[in-house]
């Protein structure tokens, strides 16, 4: 029997659903977070807003308390970038995902460590960081003596690239900031016992959180190779649909499928998130309507989707909200810039609470 066909639109709404981006979710920050199965994390302002654009009456506190109480983790995983994880997750993923950290690492700096003892290296770093956590500047000053061939700017980065390591308090919290600073993963969460996974059940979690998707996608996503042969055992608890270019997607038996009419109301993401980063095909999201560079920098910063589409970016300054480059579209939903200014009173309200003089401008206008 011939597969369904999904249109852009119908994977548009099918990722959305599943990320609480159609309407938000009335769930608490820890499950929304496995939910996802991580949160991109580089920013550290960026899970705030991502959370807050996802769930019902977020309160930034509930995640800052989360993160002071070890029970979320900045670590690097997925793509070798850092995420935010719940402590559980972050123990039992880090054996699946420590390949994807060794081979971008080693693609990055294997020239700069060639020959050496990183046996060695690794020894001296895990005794250093069982002291206390540490900066890499610290490893650096302190791994240089020792190991005086190898160039110093490769200490640090050998070190928290290949031990599981998680980055510590006060970087990470609300409104808080701080050095990145490294802890071992099994001394800074020494009390968990968290559930075996697997690869398997892996891909399951990111085909119901991002799919259907294609083999790609999930490389994509994850970093992990030789997933084509995974997929092929698994093929028979999955389903299967094509889309428009003809690629086979792949999808978890509940995957919500939406109705691809379903309005989809202004949403605004931090600069980096998980939808527009997690597909090797990014035209579900990223579909050619936004406005590009230059991208706004700064401490609030990130895209607009209006329709469920990159339409635009934004940037906060003080109580200002600047909506960067919005050109209406021949099938937005009338009132669509009202609606996009309500949801930019609400984010300011989120992040420049006790500001007087909010405002939401548009530019050009």
């Amino acid at each position: 029997m011939a597969e369904a066909v999904l249109t852009q639109r119908q994977l548009n709404r099918a990722m959305l659903a599943r990320q609480g981006l159609l309407e938000r979710r009335p769930v608490s920050a820890i499950d929304m977070i496995e939910r996802l199965a991580g949160i991109q994390a580089q920013v550290p302002s960026n899970p705030y807003v991502a959370l807050w654009s996802r769930i019902e009456r977020f309160d930034a506190l509930e995640l800052n308390d989360l993160i002071a109480q070890k029970r979320a983790v900045r670590a690097a995983t997925l793509r070798a970038t850092l995420h935010l994880h719940s402590a559980e997750d972050c123990l039992a993923l880090q054996p699946i995902l420590g390949s994807v950290l060794a081979r971008t690492f080693h693609g990055q700096f294997g020239r700069q460590i060639a020959g050496s003892d990183t046996s060695a290296l690794l020894a001296a770093g895990r005794a250093l960081m069982l002291e206390r956590p540490r900066t890499r500047a610290e490893l650096v000053s302190k791994l240089g003596p020792r190991f005086p061939d190898l160039d110093p700017t490769v200490l640090g980065l050998t070190v928290t690239h290949l031990l599981p390591a998680v980055q510590v308090p006060p970087r990470g919290l609300w409104r808080q900031s701080g050095q990145a600073t490294w802890a071992l993963s099994e001394q800074f969460l020494p009390r968990l016992d968290p559930p075996r996974t697997s690869p398997y059940a892996l891909i399951e979690r990111y085909l119901a959180a991002f799919g259907p998707a294609t083999v790609g996608d999930a490389r994509t996503w994850s970093g992990l190779t030789g997933l084509r042969e995974l997929f092929k055992r698994m093929r028979s608890r999955l389903r299967t649909f094509q889309d428009e270019q003809g690629r086979e997607l792949f999808d978890v038996p509940e995957g919500l499928l939406p109705d691809p009419g379903l309005a989809a109301p202004p949403r605004f993401l931090p600069e980096y998130d998980n939808i527009t980063l997690s597909h090797e095909d990014r035209t579900r999201v990223l579909a050619g309507q936004g406005p590009g560079l230059p991208f706004p920098t700064g401490s609030w910063v990130g895209t607009l989707l209006v329709d469920g589409f990159y339409r635009a970016n934004w940037k906060v300054e003080g109580a200002v909200l600047t909506i960067d480059r919005f050109t209406p579209a021949a099938g937005d939903p009338d009132g669509t810039r009202a609606a996009i200014d309500a949801e930019g009173r609400r984010l300011l309200e989120f992040v420049s609470a006790g500001q007087d003089g909010h405002d939401v401008r548009f530019e050009p206008a």
